[in-house]
């Protein structure tokens, strides 16, 4: 499982690179990488080098504080895996999933 930090990292590398308009070929071409790697750090699923960090910021033109300027805002995916990982924490208790499954229902 990959740490909170490495994730809201590579989401906030996305959200900054769509904001000034590259593309992710493009931008992983501008700091010497292949695309699936930089999909792979936006996904939160790599990290990257020093180098690599410092041309990120470099070609944002941006303080490296604002790489850390995370949004407390999370994606539907985020939710999802967040909800899918307490599931498969208690999925051998009965009496848990059953709850589960009637507050679900109620919802639903």
């Amino acid at each position: 499982m990959t740490g909170y930090i490495q994730k809201q990292l590579g989401s906030r590398i996305r959200e900054l690179r769509k904001a000034q308009g590259f593309s992710q070929e493009t931008f992983a071409e501008e700091i010497g990488i292949a695309t699936n790697t930089l999909s792979s750090i936006e996904r939160g699923n790599a990290f990257m080098t020093a180098s690599t960090l410092e041309k990120i910021i470099d070609i944002l033109n941006i303080q490296p504080q604002d790489l850390f300027k995370f949004s407390n805002k999370k994606t539907n995916q985020d939710l999802y895996d967040t909800i899918i990982s307490k599931i498969n924490n208690i999925k051998n208790n009965g009496e848990r999933l059953t709850i589960l499954l009637k507050l679900i229902d109620a919802l639903l």
